[in-house]
């Protein structure tokens, strides 16, 4: 007894299942969207309102007002204006160091034969898979024996530690799949070590320092662990501590906390859009292509 091959379902049943299929993906996508859009919104529309509208129909209610009041007095007032310059001050030079120390140590351990390097990207690599909860008090005591806890160098220290050795390991995987042969023929025009870090392989990496830029200046910009760690004084928190200080300033101020939020959120909303194509790419670092 022979067995019948399936029959194939029509084509206008092919199409109207992948029109409902596509529809249904589209609508999950939607409404996943505006559920992660809502408590955005939520904040923008509420920094807008004044403070008088706020307390008579509430947080969640529509707005009765349009004010920048309390913009002006989290910017000037609740002192983020001074914590937004100490956050730059402590992000674009440790963005800056970090991926200068890991593009040279990655260049080194992917071009050269170097010994004991898998030992080492292994080592740099465990060291970011610690919990920061357990390393608080140490970095604390050891950043007073040095003398610098409460200040700036401290946290940038901190940032550059902890930071390096993911980027070395992401930098190592991406100058590894560069062809060796790019390398031997600048070798043989006379090339040095340096000349070809800084002249063969690092304009290679571009795309992936670009991003990985991007990532470490969120990163580190949004961090409010080791801020509170190994400083203290008011006047040197970043944007991320200084929303603590504007929630105990304005307890009931809700326009002005979350005028604040914006301000804080502001800076990393304008590097994502800047670096909107390199953040995708960065989901594929070190990969081979």
């Amino acid at each position: 007894m022979t067995a019948t091959p399936a029959q194939a379902p029509p084509a206008g049943r092919r199409d109207r299942r992948r029109i409902w299929g596509t529809a249904g993906f589209h609508l999950g996508a939607g409404l996943l969207s505006a559920l992660w859009l809502l408590p955005i919104a939520l904040v923008l529309v509420t920094s807008t309102r004044s403070f008088d509208d706020v307390a008579a129909h509430g947080v969640g209610s529509l707005p009765h007002s349009f004010t920048l009041d309390g913009f002006r007095q989290a910017w000037v007032y609740g002192g983020q204006q001074r914590a937004l310059i100490n956050s730059l001050l402590v992000t674009v030079p440790t963005v800056l160091l970090s991926l200068l120390l890991a593009s040279m140590a990655a260049f080194a351990l992917s071009r050269y034969a170097l010994p004991l390097r898998r030992t080492l990207l292994l080592l740099m690599l465990g060291g970011n898979l610690l919990p920061a909860q357990i390393l608080l008090v140490p970095v604390s005591r050891l950043s007073e024996m040095l003398g610098v806890y409460d200040t700036l160098y401290a946290l940038i220290g901190v940032q550059v530690g902890f930071g390096v050795g993911f980027y070395v390991f992401v930098l190592y995987g991406f100058m590894r799949s560069i062809p060796p042969e790019i390398q031997q023929a600048a070798v043989i025009d006379g090339a040095g070590p340096w000349q070809i870090y800084s002249r063969v392989i690092m304009p290679l990496a571009r795309p992936a320092m670009a991003a990985l830029s991007a990532l470490s200046f969120t990163w580190i910009f949004n961090d409010l662990l080791w801020a509170i760690t190994v400083l203290r004084t008011d006047s040197r928190m970043p944007i991320t501590a200084s929303l603590i200080g504007l929630q105990g300033q304005y307890v009931s101020m809700w326009n002005v906390i979350a005028a604040g939020s914006v301000i804080a959120a502001l800076p990393t909303v304008l590097v994502f859009l800047k670096f909107q194509r390199h953040f995708v790419a960065g989901l594929n670092l070190g990969a081979v292509k």
